[in-house]
C-alpha cells in the first residue's frame, strides 16, 4: 500500500516532462499513482486495467475546450458532440451503429492495395539510401490508406493531410492561439464531408462512407449531422495517429536493430511488431478520464470531477506486468492500452493494426542498417506524440 509520503508528484505541464524519463519510472516504482498538476496519474498496468473500465469514471476530454477558455464556436460544437467524448446512451447508440463498418470482414479486401501502396512509396526513395520518413512515407501512407477506405481519390491525400494536421493543433496547449486556424479547417472539412455523404446517399459503393450512410440497426440510423461528425473524426483521427505511430515504430526499431532484423527474417511477426510498438511507444501516451462520483480505491480518495490520467506508455512497460519490458516481437504478452480501453477503446483499431503491420513488414523487407541522418524533430514526449521530422539513412536489403 502506498502511504501519503510515498506518493510522487509529476509536473506534466512542464515542457520538459517526458514519459520515457527515469523520473517517471522511479515514480512507478514508488507508487501505483502520482499526483500531478491536473489530478492524478495511474502508473501501473494492474491499476490501469481495472480503473480504465470503472463506470465511476467517464471520458475526460469532453471539457478540453472549456479548460482552454473555449466555450462556443465551431470547434466547441464539433468536439462536444463527437463520439470521442460522448457518454451514456448517446455514445452506445452511435458506436453500435458504427461498429459493423469497421469489421475485419470489410477490411480484408483492401489489404492487397495497402501492400501495393507501401511498396510504391518505398520504391520511390529506396534507390537514394535515405528518406525523410514522416513526409515521404508515414504521412502519405496513412492518408492514402484513409482515402482508399473512404473511396476518395488518392490524389486528394494532401488536402486530407492538411485538414487533419490543422485540426490536430486543437489538442495542443496553444489551442487559443490556433483556434481560428482550427475552426477554418473544421469548416472546410464539414463541407468536404457533407459532399461525400450526399454523393454516397445517391451512389453507394463498397467504401466505408457508404457503409456508414447505410448503417441501420433495429430501425435506427445515423442522422446527417451524426454522419458528418463521425466522418470528420475518422479523417482527423485516422491520419494523425497512424502517421505518428509509424514514426514511433521506426524509432523503436532503430533502438532495437536486432528486432528489425528478426522482423525482416520472419515477416509473419509483423502483427506482433505492431503490438510491441503500441505497448512500449504509443502515440497516445495517456488517456484521460474524469470521476463522476466521490469514491475510494485502496488508500486513495478521489473526489467527483477529478481528472485521472492513465499513463498508457508507462503501464505498457511496467515490469510487474512485463518482466522483460523491452521490445520482443516473439514474446507472449498481456494486453496493452495503446488503443485506449473500456467503452472508448479505439473504434478503428483493426484498420490501424492491419495497415501498420503491412507498412512495417514492407519497410523491414527492403531496408536494413537504419540510422538517423540529420536533425530529427519531435512533438513533446507526452499526450499525443510523434516525429515531426525523421531523416533516415539505410542500406538496401
Amino acid at each position: 500500500m502506498t502511504t501519503e509520503l510515498d506518493v510522487p508528484y509529476l509536473d506534466i505541464a512542464d515542457p520538459g516532462f517526458a514519459m520515457h524519463s527515469q523520473a517517471v519510472r522511479d515514480a512507478r516504482a514508488r507508487s501505483w499513482y502520482a499526483k500531478t498538476n491536473y489530478g492524478y496519474a495511474i502508473l501501473r498496468h494492474e491499476y490501469v486495467s481495472t480503473l480504465l473500465k470503472d463506470p465511476r469514471l467517464r471520458q475526460g476530454s469532453a471539457k478540453w475546450p472549456e479548460h482552454n477558455g473555449v466555450h462556443s464556436g465551431l470547434f466547441y460544437d464539433w468536439w462536444t458532440k463527437c463520439l470521442l467524448v460522448l457518454e451514456g446512451e448517446d455514445h452506445h447508440r452511435i458506436r453500435r451503429l458504427l461498429n459493423p463498418a469497421f469489421s475485419l470482414k470489410h477490411l480484408e479486401p483492401y489489404l492487397p492495395r495497402f501492400e501495393a501502396l507501401a511498396d510504391e512509396l518505398i520504391d520511390d526513395f529506396l534507390p537514394n539510401g535515405q528518406v525523410e520518413f514522416v513526409n515521404e512515407f508515414a504521412q502519405p501512407y496513412a492518408t492514402r490508406v484513409l482515402c482508399i477506405l473512404l473511396g476518395i481519390p488518392e490524389s486528394e491525400w494532401p488536402t486530407i493531410a492538411r485538414l487533419a494536421s490543422t485540426i490536430g493543433l486543437a489538442l495542443g496547449v496553444t489551442l487559443q492561439q490556433d483556434l481560428a486556424e482550427v475552426e477554418a479547417a473544421i469548416a472546410e472539412l464539414y463541407v468536404y464531408a457533407e459532399d461525400l455523404i450526399r454523393d454516397r446517399q445517391v451512389n453507394p459503393g463498397p467504401d466505408l462512407i457508404s457503409r456508414l450512410v447505410e448503417a441501420n440497426r433495429n430501425g435506427d440510423s445515423l442522422s446527417d449531422d451524426e454522419l458528418r461528425n463521425a466522418l470528420c473524426l475518422l479523417i482527423f483521427g485516422g491520419m494523425d495517429t497512424t502517421r505518428n505511430q509509424l514514426g514511433l515504430g521506426v524509432m523503436s526499431f532503430l533502438q532495437h536493430p536486432e528486432q528489425w532484423e528478426l522482423l525482416a527474417a520472419h515477416p509473419e511477426l509483423a502483427p506482433a511488431a505492431v503490438e510491441e510498438v503500441m505497448r512500449t511507444n504509443p502515440t497516445t501516451t495517456w488517456v484521460t478520464r474524469e470521476t463522476v462520483v466521490d469514491f475510494d480505491y485502496e488508500e486513495l480518495h478521489i473526489d467527483a470531477g477529478t481528472t485521472v490520467h492513465f499513463f498508457t506508455q508507462v503501464s505498457g512497460t511496467d515490469p510487474q506486468a512485463y518482466p522483460n519490458p523491452e521490445i520482443d516481437i516473439t514474446a507472449e504478452r498481456v494486453g496493452h492500452y495503446g488503443f485506449g480501453g473500456g467503452m472508448h477503446h479505439c473504434l478503428g483499431h483493426f484498420v490501424a493494426r492491419a495497415d501498420m503491420a503491412i507498412a512495417l513488414r514492407a519497410l523491414s523487407s527492403k531496408m536494413t542498417n537504419l540510422r538517423i541522418n540529420g536533425v530529427d524533430e519531435w512533438m513533446p514526449d507526452s499526450g499525443n506524440t510523434g516525429p515531426v521530422l525523421l531523416p533516415l539513412a539505410f542500406d538496401r536489403r
